[in-house]
């Protein structure tokens, strides 16, 4: 049987009740729901204590294909806004159902301004809202955009919370100097003496970043599907040509065809997650990758 002695047990006590006041601050902070976990890192950076930010598709979920479960749409109805990502496939599938479900929530857009990638090669979005035939939805991968997208959610919560806009602006100057040391530190990465300018990756994730920094994406997948055996040829040819030394796979996706590309040309398979709530860790990881 444990002995308390006074100190200790009004240590207990206290920490019994710090707990106890954390959980009803966590219940009585409103909620805000965003599509991604790189999303859930931008706006939580700047809402602080001030909302509860939750994700609709889950850490390990692909937000190209996931489907929210019943509860996730009920527990939507609490929410005080909807922040989207803009263009990736979850959200071109079911914002319509969301909020038909939802018609009190206010929506905002966090690629609003951004200089978006058109994609006819890859069906990510099905229905694009620019009218074209497709856009390449993976804008986070990106310091530029990240900027853009940081400065849409500062404007969101202080149309939501204007009371507090001090409060964000102070968090929101902080992002912006993380976002551009992210930034500093992947330029000095990639200015190293025999970087790799050129890389393959299983799904073509880091389009913008390849475009921030100078590089050449190049896809495994072809449409969106598993490489023919024709196309795994000319892409072995094309690494070589290139002189790709890192190949990028992400977790959702199958690793095989990779692999058999990096047994033919020596290069070297490479984990990454773009869909991580680490995003600033993520990007610098994909530079180091690339420098070494």
């Amino acid at each position: 049987m444990i002995k308390y002695t006074p100190l200790l047990l009004l240590a207990v006590l206290l920490s019994a009740c710090n707990a106890k006041r954390t959980k009803n601050d966590s219940a009585e902070q409103p909620i805000l729901t965003v599509t991604m976990e790189p999303q859930r890192y931008f706006t939580e950076a700047i809402a602080g204590n001030k909302f509860n930010v939750i994700s609709m598709v889950p850490k390990g979920s692909s937000p190209e294909t996931y489907d929210p479960t019943p509860s996730q749409l009920v527990a939507l109805g609490d929410s005080k806004a909807y922040l989207r990502i803009g263009y990736i496939g979850f959200e071109q599938t079911w914002m319509e159902r969301l909020l038909d479900n939802t018609p009190h929530l206010q929506v905002f857009d966090t690629s609003k301004g951004i200089d978006l990638i058109m994609d006819t090669s890859h069906n990510h979005t099905g229905n694009c809202q620019h009218g074209e035939s497709g856009v390449e939805p993976h804008i986070w991968s990106s310091t530029t955009n990240a900027l853009i997208i940081a400065r849409n959610t500062y404007k969101a919560l202080t149309q939501l919370d204007s009371q507090n806009e001090p409060y964000y602006l102070n968090r929101y100057d902080s992002l912006c100097h993380q976002i551009q040391e992210t930034d500093s530190i992947v330029r000095h990465l990639l200015a190293t003496p025999g970087t790799a300018h050129a890389f393959m990756i299983y799904h073509p994730a880091l389009s913008y970043f390849a475009r921030d920094y100078g590089l050449h994406q190049i896809a495994i997948e072809e449409g969106g599907k598993e490489p023919s055996p024709a196309h795994l040829k000319e892409l072995i040819n094309l690494c070589k040509a290139e002189d790709v030394r890192v190949i990028f796979v992400q977790p959702e996706f199958d690793r095989r065809n990779a692999e058999i590309i990096a047994e033919q040309t020596g290069t070297r398979v490479v984990p990454i997650n773009p869909l991580s709530y680490n995003w600033q860790e993520e990007l610098v990881n994909v530079a180091k990758a690339l420098s070494e």
